[in-house]
């Protein structure tokens, strides 16, 4: 009889100490461990970089553009014709540098310059500190990030780079 009444104490403390378990396993908020992410779609990426293209068109320019999703994964990354091959990857790495930096390229130029401090920025490998880079913003968040290579000018690579933007569906280049 004590064996029984060992047994089933056994049991059902085993019972007991799971259910113990399983209660504290359950988080208390359900998105502490995950949040919400906007992604730039494909179609998207070929929109922002046609809205490019047509701004680098109305300059009568030719430039290679990337744009980037929010992890810093290459969407769409198109040499210009005509255009030297280096600028395909200084247009990847000005995206890169804007999306990592959440800060257009330009801003982030001239505030190295006077920042002793920032100047090491370009000491980093994959940032380019140049003009043409620009995060994409959706809701206050960094979706993705354009980047311009090849427009002849500093001036000219930031605003195309501003072009690529849906301002009607809230997707922008500017927060």
């Amino acid at each position: 009889m004590n064996y029984y009444v060992l047994l089933l104490t056994f049991f059902s403390s085993m019972g007991y100490s799971q259910k113990q378990m399983d209660e504290k396993a359950t988080p208390q908020t359900q998105n502490s461990y995950l949040q919400p992410a906007f992604q730039l779609t494909q179609k998207a990426a070929f929109e922002l970089l046609n809205r490019a293209n047509q701004q680098a068109t109305n300059l009568n320019k030719r430039v290679s553009i990337a744009i980037l999703d929010n992890a810093g994964n290459n969407l769409v990354l198109a040499k210009g014709d005509d255009v030297g091959p280096h600028n395909t990857e200084a247009a990847r790495r000005k995206a890169y540098t804007a999306l990592s930096t959440k800060t257009a390229t330009w801003v982030l130029l001239r505030n190295a310059e006077k920042n002793s401090d920032t100047k090491n920025l370009t000491t980093l490998p994959e940032l380019l500190l140049l003009s043409g880079g620009c995060p994409i913003w959706y809701d206050g968040k960094v979706i993705g990030s354009v980047g311009v290579a090849g427009g002849g000018s500093p001036e000219n690579d930031d605003r195309i780079a501003k072009a690529a933007s849906l301002p009607e569906y809230g997707i922008t280049t500017t927060n």
